[in-house]
């Protein structure tokens, strides 16, 4: 009897992972994938390393460190990833949409609730609550990538560079981002110590027992690196891309809303890097500064309506889509939910499909060596950079939050209240994104039902 070659061992290992079985784990991690980036990977590391057994702890972290050089929603990402390794382009297909599909029909049905009911008393005190809470929440952010990222003098020079020139200068994010990366390339060269690799991933206790997708276990036949595949698939992914807006540009004009949120949400995908909250700076740069498809204030509900959501908390851009949509009422003032519709699905088509683009068409090169992936010079310049940028929202938030009406009239005593308590909650107590909202959301109905009372 002939043996099986190790490269047909490693395929039978891999269909032993039922695709049904999978399905139903992706469908599961949409709805309870809280708690940001960190908890989500964090989720999938514990069910697909430690309880399922289905891939190792060595190539999770070296799929997670190939996510975190895209930009993008790393955590999405790397579930597309995990999927495709499994169950080749439709396991891929499937994990990347289950981890975005409940979150965005969720945050739909909020976003009807809050333009139709925004005006409830209840719902005032909901968000009077939350609002300051997820300005604490930026902070943290700001504040934990910052305490990895910024390792030397040079990288926090870099960070306080960039919240000025954004700051104070309103310079474009894409711009920040090359300035960062051309000084990160040419440091590099001459000091390449203050830009070394700092790795955003530490690995976790390896389990011993071995795991269905191992460290040895060969790359299976659809990761391999095929030409003909690979130009397959970049040719469907600019078909994708590229035929929507065409027929958006053919039909509606190049100056209409859902043309307009094209453009800018694919160039979101594609210059943003370091996850959410380096997308999140952008976004408010072009919804509210240049286009001014949504006010300050929704961006703001919007985010605090974003955290309340399980998935990629980047999908607060179907939030600024759905409630632009339905303000601007393109389709006519009878058909406002439907313009909201045709929105929201507009600008989370272009902000997620790179992520897929980039995973089926980098996975085989990655699976084709199992080396740990470095990030250059210039990209840890960029992340430095991403950290000044995030600050400016954090403040630009704070601001809007503590002082709404300008610093004339003093703080707002309960939102400053909330907001501290919030962020001692965060840093000093570690308490979980999703803990610290509830608390918030019942602080701020409690109080909008005893200023009723009273």
């Amino acid at each position: 009897m002939q043996e099986n070659s190790p490269q047909q061992d490693g395929r039978e290992r891999i269909d032993s992972i039922g695709f049904w079985d999978a399905f139903k784990f992706w469908l599961k991690l949409g709805f309870i994938s809280f708690g940001g980036p960190a908890g989500q990977i964090s989720t999938m590391h514990h069910e697909l390393v430690e309880k399922r057994k289905w891939i190792s702890d060595k190539r999770f972290m070296h799929a997670l460190n190939f996510c975190m050089v895209l930009p993008g929603p790393e955590a999405q990402q790397l579930a597309t990833y995990l999927g495709w390794l499994m169950h080749r382009t439709l396991g891929g297909i499937t994990a990347g949409v289950l981890f975005v599909l409940p979150s965005f029909l969720i945050l739909i049905l909020l976003s009807t609730l809050y333009m139709v009911y925004g005006h409830l008393s209840w719902v005032e005190g909901l968000l009077q609550g939350l609002k300051p809470a997820v300005s604490a929440i930026v902070f943290q952010a700001a504040y934990r990538i910052g305490i990895k990222t910024l390792k030397n003098w040079v990288l926090m020079l870099i960070a306080l560079a960039s919240f000025v020139a954004i700051n104070q200068a309103d310079a474009p994010f894409p711009l920040i981002l090359l300035v960062a990366a051309l000084l990160g390339a040419w440091g590099g060269r001459f000091n390449p110590s203050y830009f070394s690799w700092n790795s955003h991933a530490k690995s976790s206790k390896i389990s011993t027992e071995r795991a269905i997708i191992d460290d040895d276990t060969p790359v299976p036949e659809h990761a391999l690196i095929a030409k003909t595949k690979l130009f397959k698939i970049a040719l469907i992914g600019l078909l994708l891309w590229l035929v929507p807006i065409l027929l958006m540009v053919w039909s509606l004009g190049q100056d209409h809303i859902l043309t307009q949120m094209s453009w800018f949400f694919t160039k979101a995908a594609l210059l943003t890097f370091g996850g959410a909250y380096a997308v999140l700076p952008y976004v408010y740069q072009g919804a509210v500064t240049s286009f001014e498809w949504i006010t300050p204030s929704q961006m703001l509900d919007g985010l605090a309506l974003g955290e309340t959501t399980p998935g990629p908390l980047i999908i607060v851009i179907t939030f600024v889509g759905f409630v632009a949509g339905y303000a601007k009422s393109f389709m006519g003032l009878d058909m406002q939910w439907l313009s909201g519709i045709l929105a929201a699905i507009t600008v989370t088509w272009f902000t997620f499909l790179p992520s897929f683009v980039f995973i089926f068409l980098g996975g085989p090169f990655i699976e084709a060596t199992h080396q740990q992936l470095r990030l250059t010079a210039p990209l840890n310049a960029m992340t430095a950079a991403i950290v000044g940028v995030i600050l400016n929202l954090a403040f630009f938030l704070g601001l809007h939050v503590l002082v709404p009406d300008g610093l004339v009239t003093g703080l707002n005593v309960f939102a400053t209240c909330v907001f501290l308590v919030s962020l001692l909650a965060l840093i000093v107590f570690k308490q979980s994104v999703i803990r610290v909202i509830l608390f918030a959301s019942l602080v701020g109905c409690t109080f909008k039902y005893l200023q009723w009372s009273f």
